[in-house]
């Protein structure tokens, strides 16, 4: 992948890490780089046109602050939860989406920032594992950062599939919008990382998903990684309801099942386009132009705008229908009621974490 980076600021405190010497040497050489006390003041804002965009371009080295491992931020008594837990190594992404929702959670820290100290992860993620309990972990790095940009640059995936290669009840998910694969099929995982991709038809690809690798391109890498010993699996989230939904979603689908088989992949989860008002704002202000984004929306309980539940309903039941016939073992929705999920699915949703628990543990 081609991202559009401009500047390099590193710590002093980060100067002499393994991590900042990697990136140094594997950037191309004109781009400038300095050295500050504090990067803090280079992930804020710039003013100008586009703010956001800006410090998506400014990639900033740095020390994180606090615990690296804490549970999804959608995780909410709300909604039926799949009891995914994040590890932020990153804090932004370079791919620029017209519907990401770091627009807003970043807005005032838009900095392209990577934490050069990731390996302090390593003890949080052996204390959870050492006191689990019998209980198996599902920990994703995707949340903040696509986890996979700029890893030609960084090769963290190396150090965290080998970590997790060596760890039974704890399963890595790097969730990824690129095809930025090569480092991980120089390692055995073991079965014990999962690589999932979000999936989006051609025209929400062409329309709203900038700098990512094409469709095909992510299920293309998707196969080459499952013959490697890795578990795949596939986010198809947002799904927006424009005119042509109804057959473009489960074409995509019938994409999928001609390149992966249906029985090997870990999972699908399924989520319907949501906005905070405040997101809705800034994304109609960045992307007038995207027609993806300007469809009718109502405020829903939870304060976000979604497509009317029945629209919902009725894509993910026809999409559901399709992953049943093709044998996928595992379907569920991403931050929607329980009542919706019945719906779908005629039963209740399972406990919370019940379902990340069942992911991460060995494969049969």
């Amino acid at each position: 992948m081609k991202f559009e980076l401009e500047a390099l600021v590193i710590e002093h405190s980060c100067r002499d890490s393994a991590l900042a010497k990697r990136i140094v040497e594997r950037i191309d050489p004109r781009i400038p780089v300095g050295y500050v006390e504090d990067g803090r003041a280079f992930a804020q804002p710039i003013a100008g046109q586009d703010p956001f965009g800006a410090g998506k371009r400014r990639m900033i080295l740095t020390r994180k602050h606090g615990s690296f491992v804490t549970g999804c931020p959608a995780a909410s008594a709300k909604f039926a939860c799949c009891g995914y837990l994040i590890m932020n190594l990153a804090s932004n992404c370079p791919m620029d989406c017209s519907y990401c929702f770091l627009q807003e959670y970043l807005a005032d820290n838009p900095g392209f920032k990577i934490f050069a100290n990731y390996c302090d992860a390593f003890p949080e993620l052996d204390k959870l594992s050492r006191t689990a309990g019998g209980r198996n972990f599902r920990i994703g790095t995707g949340e903040l950062a696509d986890s996979l940009a700029f890893d030609n640059f960084t090769g963290i995936s190396a150090e965290l599939v080998d970590f997790f290669a060596q760890r039974d009840n704890l399963l890595l998910e790097l969730k990824t919008k690129t095809d930025e694969i090569e480092n991980l099929l120089r390692i055995d995982s073991r079965g014990r990382t999962l690589v999932s991709w979000t999936l989006s038809p051609e025209a929400v690809f062409r329309s709203s998903e900038r700098l990512t690798a094409s469709p095909a391109r992510r299920i293309a890498a998707a196969r080459r990684l499952l013959a490697a010993g890795y578990r795949v699996g596939f986010h198809l989230d947002p799904i927006v309801a424009y005119p042509a939904a109804g057959r473009d979603y489960p074409a995509l689908l019938d994409e999928l099942f001609d390149n992966v088989p249906a029985d090997r992949i870990a999972f699908i989860s399924l989520g319907g386009l949501r906005m905070t008002p405040a997101l809705r704002r800034i994304v109609r202000e960045r992307f007038s132009a995207d027609t993806m984004m300007v469809g009718e929306e109502v405020l829903a309980p939870d304060g976000r705008f979604r497509t009317f539940a029945a629209m919902r309903v009725a894509l993910y039941s026809k999409l559901h229908e399709r992953t049943r016939r093709a044998g996928v073992p595992q379907v569920y929705l991403c931050m929607e009621p329980a009542s919706v999920h019945e719906r779908v699915f005629g039963v209740r949703p399972p406990p919370p974490g019940a379902m990340g628990e069942k992911l991460a543990q060995e494969p049969a």
